[in-house]
């Protein structure tokens, strides 16, 4: 374990923290960190966990990360998960409980999980600046295309959040829009957008297939045995409860 001197007011405080790898193992950005160091969670994080809201995850990482040069809306969603998967381990340990529904006899039940060993989804190794490039099959468009960071991610969901009642949210149109940023050599957002537009639907499953398959991220789903034998593959996700077994 390190320690790490960070100003608070007129005292200096030396914080216990932990050296946390990461799935993307920097090849993503350009400082090329592979790891970041992140503190362990103290009494004064139970205000930012009760308190919740819709920015509690965010509050969280900016007080925990010990990293002066990173950005957290710079980080891609698997190294994000990696360091909240940290700080729940190391704060209240890896057992989760899992409220689910037998699919045979459809009686609710619980089930406690461990996520203490999650395997790293990992495929092909980006270019030197982190995107990839390949020829779509149905328009065979070659397009230049990158994982979204923390901050387009939650500009999404805001976006989301704000947009009209009753109207289909385009939230397919817009993460293409970010992730996409370069179409037969150009990088005119104008001749982008205009693409995203008309392009077939199979090259837009193409598209987030091939993300799915290549963006480094933990494997958050667990195999899990129901009272009636029948075998379930749940999702343990993030939130607030994610946080606050406890409480």
């Amino acid at each position: 374990m390190e320690t790490q001197s960070r100003d608070y007011g007129q005292e200096n405080f030396t914080l216990p923290h932990d050296v946390v790898q990461l799935p993307s193992q920097g090849l993503f950005y350009k400082n090329k960190k592979k790891s970041l160091k992140v503190g362990y969670l103290t009494a004064s994080d139970e205000n930012i966990i009760m308190g919740g809201g819709v920015d509690f995850t965010t509050n969280l990482l900016r007080s925990k990360i010990y990293e002066p040069d990173v950005k957290i809306e710079d980080l891609l969603e698997g190294d994000i998960e990696a360091i909240l998967i940290f700080l729940r381990n190391t704060g209240f340990g890896p057992e989760i409980t899992l409220n689910l529904t037998d699919p045979v006899t459809k009686k609710p039940f619980k089930t406690e999980v461990l996520i203490d060993e999650l395997n790293v989804i990992k495929g092909q190794n980006p270019n030197e600046d982190g995107t990839f490039m390949f020829q779509l099959p149905k328009s065979q468009v070659t397009i230049k295309i990158k994982p979204l960071n923390y901050g387009e991610i939650m500009e999404i969901n805001r976006l989301s959040d704000t947009y009209p009642q009753g109207r289909v949210v385009p939230k397919i149109t817009w993460r293409l829009q970010k992730e996409i940023v370069e179409i037969d050599g150009s990088t005119d957002k104008s001749v982008i957008s205009k693409f995203i537009e008309t392009m077939p639907i199979s090259d837009s499953k193409f598209i987030r297939k091939f993300m799915n398959e290549n963006e480094p991220r933990l494997d958050m789903n667990k195999s899990i045995m129901a009272p009636s034998g029948e075998t379930l593959i749940v999702n343990v996700g993030f939130g607030v409860e994610f946080f606050r077994p406890f409480f």
